[in-house]
Parts: structure tokens; C-alpha cells; sequence
């Protein structure tokens, strides 16, 4: 079975109730590969994941950190510090150390197949792959592949 690590925004966009036709899309699309794909995968969070959702100010943040907590949640390596220095000081990532650079090392390090994210900015960014890759080459790390649950459920197809 694949492994997918499920990012902060995808149990956000699956609550989110703004009524945006992009909103309604990326929520219809959570909540689908949600009910009908994540059976497929080995799905797991982290612990960073239930840490940025129970800070969150966002009305669903509580249902979003129920619903992430069915999840098996990974913490970090004692490497993973050094993974994370090493994607900032390489613009990979930017400088917040517990966002995006922290999903990317937990999901490398972890050898998932997937990192599952609505974040097109830093994460699920065709542009960035490249990059990311040759980061994760040098430091031996595995690439997951970095998707949108649309994407995730048109690899099924």
C-alpha cells in the first residue's frame, strides 16, 4: 500500500465553508478522495499537523483536529532539524521552520509516496520539483511526490 502524509490545509479544506467557487471545489474534492480513496493508502499526519491545527484561529479548527487525529501522527527524527535548516538555507522553503519546510522533511524522511497538501505556493508546485528533488537527492532523502487530493484521485484513474 502507498504512503500518503496528509498536510495542515487538506483537513482544513475539508471544513471550510466559504462558499468561493475555488473553495467549493478544493472542499468537494477533499471530502471525495477522503471517502473514496484514502482507503487505498497507508494515511498518516504528524504531530506538527495537529500542533498548526489546534493554534489555528480558523471557526473549524476544532473539527479539523478531531478529524486529523484518527490519523496516526509521526514526530520528527532527531535529523529532521537538520533537514529543515538545510531546505531554508537552500531556498527551498521559506523561513518558518514548523510549516512547509517541516511537512517536507517529515513525509521524506518517513519515505512516504505522497505529500497531500492544498499548499500549490510552496508544496504542490511543479515548478519547485525539480528542486526539491535535487535537495532530497544530496541529502540521500526519499522525493514523495507532492499532490493535491484532485491529483491524488486522478492517479487512481
Amino acid at each position: 500500500m502507498k504512503k500518503v502524509y496528509v498536510e495542515t490545509t487538506v483537513f482544513s479544506f475539508y471544513y471550510d465553508e466559504r462558499r468561493s467557487p475555488e473553495v467549493v471545489a478544493m472542499r468537494n474534492w477533499t471530502r471525495e478522495w477522503w471517502k473514496k480513496y484514502r482507503p487505498g493508502y497507508e494515511v498518516i499526519t504528524s504531530t506538527a499537523v495537529l500542533a498548526e491545527l489546534e493554534r489555528g484561529r480558523l471557526a473549524h479548527r476544532r473539527r479539523a483536529l478531531k478529524m486529523a487525529q484518527t490519523l496516526p501522527a509521526i514526530a520528527g527524527y532527531g535529523e529532521t532539524e537538520d533537514v529543515v535548516r538545510f531546505y531554508i538555507e537552500h531556498k527551498l522553503m521559506p523561513r518558518n521552520p514548523l510549516g512547509d519546510a517541516l511537512h517536507l522533511a517529515l513525509a521524506s524522511m518517513e519515505n512516504c509516496d505522497y505529500l497531500l497538501t492544498w499548499n500549490c505556493q510552496h508544496l504542490a508546485n511543479a515548478s519547485k520539483f525539480g528542486h526539491i528533488r535535487r535537495v532530497n537527492t544530496i541529502l540521500g532523502l526519499h522525493v514523495p511526490f507532492l499532490v493535491t487530493p484532485m491529483e491524488l484521485m486522478e492517479e487512481e484513474t
